[in-house]
């Protein structure tokens, strides 16, 4: 689902895997949050990086939903809501 996501949708989803373990005991999650904690938020630190705003126009001051935003270098247009 995350690269549909990404490529058909403005969604950007992320998938974390830590360990091999898909459930593991309940006793072993504070250790897994203590190895893990800087790098998880760091990671979520990154989430206000970038360009973000409303489009508007410019004689009305509304704003304009599905406007196409390009960026070169970047292989990706996002559509505003």
């Amino acid at each position: 689902m995350n690269d549909f996501s990404y490529l058909h949708t403005n969604c950007f989803e992320i998938t974390v895997e830590l360990s091999c373990d898909k459930f593991p005991h309940a006793s072993e999650l504070p250790a897994e949050w203590e190895n893990n904690r800087e790098s998880l938020l760091l990671y979520m630190e990154q989430v206000h990086r970038g360009i973000k705003g409303v489009v508007r126009d410019s004689d009305t001051e509304q704003g304009i939903a599905n406007a196409i935003i390009s960026v070169d270098g970047i292989n990706h247009d996002v559509r505003t809501g």
